[in-house]
């Protein structure tokens, strides 16, 4: 993705973000509304973020959560550069730290309340009998469905354990780029692609019988999803209880019933 394509794909999504936003505004002044705020979070979250935010609204009427799902890089530029969202939750350690560095969000509020790791998954059948990460070398292997490598938790972690095996030159041609890891997911189920990288926790949401785990992706370092308040929000005690809502007993839950990990410090916090 060059940067052009990336900047106006970000200035696109901020659009999106405000013209979301803008429809939760009553444009009758009697009438009390709920305190809308926006959630910006990594696609592989949208299954159990929703989830949430019906528990969530069902405990809180008076707030109105807006959902904004996007690769973790995309999320963090549209904070950036403006965009109207209240709270960050990013698949990936290294975007929320950008953010933390130049003060787009309030550390005091950061807390890592998922953990998950990477998978290789090809078509349901395995035609090619793939087995180990370093079968997808093999020349009949063409095609592998991944997402982008700077911006994307997936992308990132799947080259680095490539690189770290050796294998990085013998397929970075055969990669198939995709926005989301949901992208990624659906090239796989849809057989356009010969194995894919995704995380555990995406299987658990794919559509039954198009796909097969091969292996697990050996990782240097675990994977957590850290969220926290972003400093521009106008609702800050709205967007705290919704991260306290995340990293407490209930989220803690809902989040282990879609396969996530909890990291243990974090549930003696709260």
């Amino acid at each position: 993705m060059n940067k052009r394509n990336q900047t106006l794909m970000v200035a696109t999504a901020i659009i999106i973000v405000i013209v979301l936003s803008a429809f939760s505004i009553n444009s009758n002044d009697d009438e009390q509304k709920p305190t809308s705020i926006t959630i910006s979070a990594s696609a592989v979250l949208t299954e159990v973020f929703t989830d949430m935010e019906e528990e969530f609204e069902a405990e809180n009427p008076d707030i109105d959560v807006i959902m904004n799902f996007a690769n973790a890089g995309s999320l963090r530029m549209q904070i950036e550069g403006g965009a109207p969202i209240d709270v960050y939750a990013p698949a990936d350690r290294v975007q929320m730290d950008i953010l933390a560095s130049d003060e787009f969000v309030y550390n005091d509020s950061r807390k890592d309340f998922a953990g998950s790791y990477l998978v290789i998954i090809v078509p349901k059948g395995n035609v090619l009998n793939l087995t180990t990460m370093e079968d997808l070398s093999k020349p009949e292997v063409k095609r592998i469905a991944s997402t982008d490598t700077q911006i994307s938790t997936v992308g990132k972690y799947a080259k680095q354990s490539l690189i770290e095996k050796g294998l990085w030159n013998s397929v970075q041609n055969k990669m198939i780029v995709g926005d989301t890891v949901k992208s990624a997911m659906v090239h796989v189920e849809r057989g356009e692609v010969d194995a894919g990288f995704v995380f555990m926790t995406d299987v658990k949401t794919a559509k039954p019988d198009t796909i097969e785990v091969i292996t697990s992706v050996p990782m240097s370092e675990t994977i957590f999803y850290p969220i926290a308040v972003v400093t521009s929000t106008q609702h800050q005690k709205e967007s705290q209880m919704f991260v306290d809502f995340v990293t407490g007993e209930k989220g803690s839950s809902i989040l282990e019933q879609y396969g996530f990990t909890i990291p243990k410090h974090d549930l003696e916090d709260t």
